[in-house]
């Protein structure tokens, strides 16, 4: 079970937006993410908690930020109930896409599980529903990703595999590089990992 922190910050400025401090695990019927969410005084600042499936589908999503709460999951496209902060009117939201995104380094993690893809494998688009900070105001957005390559690296704890994935976002034509290795983000625009207690997990 892969225990760590990440550091965020805006990809842009480079401005520290806080930590988060995470484990996750494959399990049976897929995988799950937990994390807790720092400011950069040290202030909580929110929480994700994240069960795919075997399939890399959402099937429960719940994402706490600012005293605003998202809950989620893949039904009939994906579907979501967010709730405002003081907990007088919850909105229900639906949209045609394939899973949803965010900041957190777990959506990334989550969109690969949903590809999976191969270096073979052509330029893949997806559509996901962006969760934004602070408000986790739901957008629909359209991504392409490709696995650009994948290697295996020797260390301390024996072979690393790590895959390199190029993003394009399809409205703007901005496009990144995420380095992932099992189920934890190496690097990519805006994370970085800090601390890692234990190995990535591999899956099948």
């Amino acid at each position: 079970m892969p225990r760590g922190r990440y550091s965020l910050h805006d990809p842009h400025d480079h401005t520290p937006l806080g930590e988060e401090h995470f484990h996750c695990a494959p399990g049976p019927s897929g995988w799950r993410y937990v994390a807790q969410r720092t400011t950069p005084s040290g202030d909580h600042a929110g929480s994700i908690d994240l069960a795919l499936d075997e399939l890399g589908r959402p099937i429960r999503l719940e994402v706490n930020a600012a005293s605003w709460q998202v809950r989620g999951a893949a039904i009939d496209g994906v579907t979501w109930v967010r709730t405002d902060p003081t907990g007088t009117h919850a909105t229900e939201g639906n949209a045609p896409a394939h899973a949803f995104t965010g900041t957190s380094p777990a959506f990334l993690i989550a969109t690969t599980r949903l590809l999976n893809l191969t270096p073979a494998s052509p330029s893949t688009r997806v559509r996901l529903v962006a969760l934004t900070d602070p408000a986790l105001a739901p957008r629909t957005l359209d991504q392409s990703w490709t696995l650009l390559n994948s290697e295996t690296h020797a260390t301390d704890n024996g072979p690393l595999a790590v895959d390199e994935y190029q993003v394009s976002a399809l409205d703007t034509g901005e496009q990144h590089t995420i380095h992932i290795s099992g189920d934890v983000v190496l690097a990519a625009p805006g994370i970085e990992l800090e601390d890692l207690e234990t190995p990535p997990s591999t899956f099948s």
